[in-house]
């Protein structure tokens, strides 16, 4: 079983991009698993049932006190667990490819953003617990570009370009296939294809 994971900023298109990635595996015969490392999360759920609870609308976590960060780092640890999991049971279960719709290091991103230590935080060392995807890609993309897209972030301009910082730091270290996401999503769809052929 394969895991192909793309990463990327709010609104650049990771899920386009995995809708017609699953399509095209399916149309092949396999057996395809959709996965998303930020809704899986104990974290987000927690979030999530909080915001229910109060009748208020989810909105974009863009601070976050000492105590919250913390938090949010042994959530990870206990997501990577639930993570291995899940994944034996599937394979276990015949599937051939989790499309991972975001992946852990997005989650580590959206970290070292609420810790602003662009240039201190250690991405080596953060990853060294998170099962390495058999494809990983980062759709590089414009914040400019991602603005007049018809989802637009609520986090706003400074919240996408710090993380797009952040992004391209990071890239490099963990070995991610970098696209130019502000290509059409037909273009960067086929680039994927004849990455993961």
């Amino acid at each position: 079983m394969k895991i192909i994971s793309i990463s990327g900023l709010d609104g650049s298109g990771k899920s386009t991009q995995i809708e017609l990635l699953k399509n095209y595996l399916e149309k092949q015969g396999k057996k395809v698993f959709y996965f998303h490392a930020v809704q899986f999360s104990i974290a987000n759920k927690y979030n999530r049932q909080l915001t229910t609870n109060n009748s208020q609308q989810t909105k974009s976590v863009t601070e976050a006190g000492w105590l919250q960060i913390q938090l949010r780092k042994v959530a990870l640890r206990i997501d990577l667990l639930r993570f291995v999991l899940l994944r034996n049971k599937l394979r276990n279960s015949g599937y051939d490819y989790i499309l991972s719709d975001r992946y852990f290091y997005d989650n580590i991103i959206n970290i070292a953003y609420l810790e602003s230590k662009l240039s201190t935080f250690n991405f080596q060392l953060s990853t060294e617990f998170i099962p390495a995807p058999d494809f990983a890609f980062y759709l590089n993309t414009d914040p400019n570009e991602i603005i007049k897209r018809d989802r637009v972030p609520d986090q706003g301009m400074e919240y996408l370009n710090k993380k797009k910082a952040l992004l391209d730091q990071a890239a490099t270290v963990w070995n991610l296939k970098i696209i130019d996401g502000n290509r059409n999503k037909e273009e960067i769809f086929s680039i994927i294809k004849s990455q993961i052929a």
